[in-house]
């Protein structure tokens, strides 16, 4: 009789190991799309800040470029269309950013980066793992206790 109860115990004790795996698999699948969708976000929000502040750049250099063409005209001094060539770059980052290809770019250079120079990703220390965390905050915990006698 013994034998058949252990026999359903370990039974129940498997099913239950199978349904804690596949749950928290699917808690780390939610927790992976999550994160993917708040990135998406994040990456639309700088999208789109970028195309609006093109609106007012690209408003401010017609002016400017329009106001020092014609003052270069109107005195007869070329130095003063000067602040044009600066300001054109800096349109055309913009223009690159919010419609162009830069995002692509940067994507393509952050993978070489991740595949080639990986070591320039480490960070100092090495990555914090639950011993690191755990004896920092024992210390701290420990330095709070002392501070406060």
């Amino acid at each position: 009789m013994g034998f058949l109860l252990s026999k359903s115990m370990d039974a129940n004790f498997k099913k239950q190991q199978e349904f804690m795996l596949h749950n928290g698999r699917l808690q780390m699948e939610r927790q992976i799309l999550m994160q993917n969708q708040m990135r998406e976000r994040q990456m639309a929000m700088q999208v789109a800040w970028s195309r609006e502040f093109l609106n007012y750049f690209g408003a401010f250099y017609a002016v400017t470029t329009v106001g020092l063409t014609l003052g270069a005209l109107k005195r007869k001094k070329p130095f003063l269309l000067a602040p044009v060539v600066p300001l054109s770059f800096i349109l055309a980052y913009q223009m690159d950013s919010a419609y162009g290809t830069l995002i692509y770019r940067l994507r393509g250079e952050a993978e070489s980066i991740m595949t080639s120079e990986h070591g320039r990703l480490d960070l100092p220390h090495g990555t914090p793992t639950f011993d690191t965390i755990e004896k920092a905050r024992r210390a701290r915990s420990n330095l709070a206790s002392f501070l406060e006698k």
